[in-house]
């Protein structure tokens, strides 16, 4: 588990799938069209985050851990090749979704 900040203006759920800003180190919902490292799934948060506010501290599963692929939540809006791409890309980084985990 690590510990992470969350960048404001979202509100995350439990089993968010998230990317890292690469100039900040902050989490977002994933975002396939972005370009600033959020576009990569990099973890599942582990507790629910509101920042709409202002950013907060919240804990994600970033590496060695399965997970509950019905558990996991995407933004709305992405396509099952989206999500498809950002479960092979939590894969990668040693988080496996596994159904009924």
């Amino acid at each position: 588990r690590d510990t992470v900040t969350v960048l404001h203006g979202q509100d995350l759920a439990l089993g968010a799938v998230v990317g890292v800003v690469t100039l900040t180190g902050n989490v977002k919902a994933i975002d396939p069209a972005a370009s600033d490292g959020s576009q990569v799934a990099a973890g599942v948060l582990l507790q629910a985050a509101d920042a709409t506010a202002s950013d907060v501290r919240s804990v994600m599963v970033a590496r060695h851990a399965l997970v509950s692929d019905q558990a996991l939540v995407f933004p709305v809006g992405l396509t099952v090749g989206e999500k498809t791409a950002a479960r092979h890309q939590l894969k990668s980084g040693g988080i496996v979704p596994r159904q009924g985990a």
